[in-house]
This record gives C-alpha cells, structure tokens and sequence, in this order.
C-alpha cells in the first residue's frame, strides 16, 4: 500500500474496502497511465446516510491537497428541475440574464481546487438521484469524454479530474434485509452480499445503463459498527485537542466520557452523523 493509501485509511474509519478501489486509480494517474480522453476515475458511492461517503471525497482531498475544503462540490439538490440546470453550464448567448449567469463548473474553477502537490481536481456530485434527467444527460459526456460544453460555447476538460457521485440509492432496501437476516444487527455485522445487491438494483432503476456504463466503479458503503463509531470519537476528540492546543489550552477526555458520546452520538441508521452534533453540545458548548 502507498503511503498516500495508508494516510487516507487513518482518517476514514470502517470502509478501508472503498479506499482499496479507489486509491489503484490515483497510481494509474501519477504514473501517467490514465486513457486519453477521459476522466481518471468516476465513482458512484452508494450506502446508507452517515457512513462516510461524503467525508470520504473530503478525507482524499485532504490527503492530496491537504485541505477537504479543495473539493468542487455539486449539490444535485439544487437541480431538480431541467430549467435549473443553466446554472450549472450558464445561459447561451441570447438568453436573458446570459452575462449575468456564471457557470457553477469552469475551467478556472476546476484549477482552483488543484494545488502544488497534487494537478488532480475533485469534483463531487452529492445526491446524484436528486439531479434533473437534463442533468444526468450533460453528464454522460463528462464521464465518458472528459468534457462539458458550457452556455457560451467553451469547454470544461475533466481529464485531470477525479469524479465522484453519491446516493442513498437502495439504503432502505439495504437496511430491511439486513434486519430479515440477521433480526438485529446493523452494528455488529456488515451486510450481506443482499444488501449491497440492494442498492446496485436501486441504482440501476434510477440511473439509465449509459450512464451506469460509464463509472469506473461502485463502491457501496458498510453500516458503521460500534467499535468504528468509538474510533470515530477518538478521532474526532484528538481535533478538538489540537484546535485547543493551539490555543495552549491542555483537555483530556476520559474513557468514561469516550464511552458517554458514543452512547449518544450512535445511531444504527445514522451512522456517525449525529457525533459531531453530540460533540457540539456535550464538550465544546460547556468548554
């Protein structure tokens, strides 16, 4: 394993499966290997809601930028409509407001979430069943050709470009044969080969084949377990070490206290997304 690999598995707890198909397209890229004419890598992460599939893109942007704020994000949320996608590519010329409407995707904007030590951009489209079908469509030329032609004619190349898309695509199914099988227990086992068929079904229901033809790979995401949530507190603790060391503030966190926000902060069908919450209010509103 490279030490980029080894470092981004510290940061992301229980789904060290995503990284190992991940990470294969990173060394293809540095080696100069990637096809001409396409994106280094598409990814669709499917799974249930707070198992890190964002905090996955943020956690490799890290690693190879050394920031997670160095991540193009698209929130599919906000293009429902077919009409709104113009704000993603920008109105043609002739259309009203067409000066007025900036492209939510550029060149410039791509190259400004590179950084010195890595030329990859990562652009991430959260909630990709939520896009509009014209949205879907725009993108098959993306992902298959590496590049967008924006309201004004130019282009967007996304050749030096890591594309990422998340779902909850068949999270629900997922969670309901989990529990036919095993009656319990989301946090103490991962899920059966039913459950990540699951949400292949679901994504191939929504997303058309040309589209699923295009990504380079699947990758669905475990239910966090117990033990990983209590990794997570660790690590998130050691954060809040850090920002208050920087301050010459000293805290330590007892174990008791560790066993206290994971008690609180775990949800079997949230995943960790309620920790930082529960860290708000139980460590940093009192300190």
């Amino acid at each position: 394993m490279n030490t980029s690999a080894q470092k981004w598995k510290s940061s992301l707890i229980g789904q060290d499966h995503a990284i190992d198909l991940i990470s294969p397209y990173l060394d293809i890229f540095h080696a100069a290997l990637t096809p001409a004419g396409r994106p280094a890598g598409v990814f669709l992460l499917l799974g249930p809601t707070g198992t890190g599939k964002t905090h996955t893109v943020e956690t490799l942007a890290e690693v190879l930028h050394g920031s997670s704020r160095n991540v193009l994000t698209i929130h599919c949320g906000e293009y429902q409509h077919d009409h709104e996608t113009a704000k993603l590519i920008g109105a043609p010329p002739g259309y009203l407001g067409h000066r007025e409407t900036h492209p939510m995707i550029s060149q410039a904007k791509l190259t400004a979430v590179q950084s010195e030590t890595s030329p990859l951009s990562i652009v991430l489209f959260d909630e990709i069943e939520k896009a509009a079908p014209s949205l879907c469509r725009l993108l098959l030329g993306v992902l298959d050709k590496a590049t967008l032609n924006l309201g004004d004619n130019t282009k967007v190349n996304f050749e030096r470009s890591l594309i990422f898309l998340t779902s909850n695509l068949g999270a629900q199914e997922m969670q309901s044969r989990i529990e036919q099988r095993f009656s319990i227990v989301r946090n103490e086992d991962s899920p059966p080969a039913g459950g990540r068929r699951a949400c292949l079904e679901a994504a191939k229901k929504t997303l058309s084949p040309e589209f699923i033809n295009r990504i380079d790979e699947i990758v669905i995401f475990n239910y966090l377990k117990a033990p990983e949530i209590k990794e997570i507190v660790d690590l998130e603790m050691s954060k809040v070490e850090k920002r208050l060391a920087a301050k010459e503030i000293a805290i330590k966190i007892s174990d008791r206290a560790k066993d206290l926000l994971l008690k609180e902060g775990y949800d079997a069908n949230l995943g960790a997304r309620p920790l930082k919450r529960v860290i708000q209010r139980m460590i940093l509103d009192p300190l």
